[in-house]
This record gives C-alpha cells, structure tokens and sequence, in this order.
C-alpha cells in the first residue's frame, strides 16, 4: 500500500509542477490544486496507526490498542478549506485580470507564431 500511496503523491507532484510551468494561468491555478492533493495525502499519510501510544482519551476510560492520530486528520481538514478559499481567490484573479488584458497567459502576451 506505501507504493501506491508514493506513486501517487509522486505523480501528483510532478503533474503539478508541469502545469505551473505552463504559460496560461487556469493551468497553473490547477497545478497548484494539485500540488495541495499531493501535500494533502503524504500529511494524511503520516497519521497512520500507533501502537503502545498514549492515549487521547481521559484517564480510567477503555482505549482501543490501535487509533488514530487526529492531527494530521486536522491539519489535512484545515489545509482542504484553505485550498478551497485559495482556488476560489485565484479563479477570480484570473477572470479579473482576462477581463482587464485580453489575455489569459501569464506575461499577458500571446506567443507569436
């Protein structure tokens, strides 16, 4: 199961760094969408199962031998909703700057051919 998960943030990765070197801005915003998948699993990832760990319930309550750890689980759950808003902002940009020039690459010209 590690090597999918590897392969998968590794091909995530590389998908979103190809798009960020586009010339047009909605490939970059989705480069950077992925890029924040990518981060998003191996954060996700790292919160595998413990064993002979401290608890996280309170003292004389039962705990279960395996569990969770709700930090990454928290931090993945943050960094989604602050992805959410980020794309939401960038699309906006865009528009607002495809509207003011024109043009929706990234210097603002198009290529010659």
């Amino acid at each position: 199961m590690e090597i999918v998960l590897a392969l998968a943030i590794g091909v995530l990765t590389a998908a979103g760094v190809w798009l960020l070197l586009r010339p047009r801005t909605f490939q970059v915003i989705v480069g950077l969408c992925l890029i924040s998948y990518a981060v998003n699993i191996f954060i996700f990832a790292m919160g595998r199962l413990k064993s002979a760990a401290p608890p996280v319930t309170a003292a004389g309550l039962e705990t279960p031998a395996l569990y969770d750890d709700p930090t990454p689980q928290a931090l993945v759950l943050t960094a989604i909703v602050i992805s959410f808003a980020l794309t939401a902002l960038l699309l906006v940009v865009m528009l607002a700057a495809r509207g003011a020039t024109g043009s929706d690459h990234i210097d603002g010209q198009e290529p010659e051919a």
